[in-house]
C-alpha cells in the first residue's frame, strides 16, 4: 500500500515539475507548454504522462495561467492526503510491531 503511495507522489511531483515549468515560460515567446496525465500502472502504481502541447503558431506563449494554477492546487492536495496516508500505515505498522514485540 505504500508503494501506491509513493508512486502517486513520484507521479505528481513530475506534473507539478511541468506545470511550474510551464508557468515560468508564460511570458516567453512561441512556448509550448507540457501536457501532464497521471495514469495507472498494471501492479496499482501510477505514472506520469507527459506531451509538448501541439503549437497553434502564435507570437506568444500558448500556456493556459488559470488551468496551470488549478493544477498545481489539485496536485498540492493528492501529495497532503498521499503523505496523510503514508503517516497512518507507517503508524500502524509500529503499533502491529510493538504489539509483536
Amino acid at each position: 500500500m505504500i508503494s501506491s503511495n509513493v508512486s502517486s507522489l513520484l507521479s505528481n511531483q513530475t506534473y507539478m515539475n511541468n506545470s511550474a515549468y510551464n508557468v515560468a515560460n508564460v511570458n516567453t515567446d512561441r512556448f509550448t507548454p507540457y501536457n501532464t496525465t497521471i495514469s495507472e500502472t498494471e501492479n496499482g502504481g501510477t505514472k506520469a504522462n507527459t506531451t509538448r502541447a501541439v503549437s497553434n503558431g502564435s507570437e506568444k506563449s500558448q500556456t493556459n495561467l488559470s488551468k496551470e494554477i488549478t493544477d498545481q492546487i489539485s496536485i498540492e492536495k493528492v501529495a497532503a492526503s498521499n503523505l496523510q496516508a503514508i503517516r497512518t500505515q507507517d503508524e500502524m505498522l509500529g503499533s502491529l510491531l510493538d504489539i509483536r514485540g
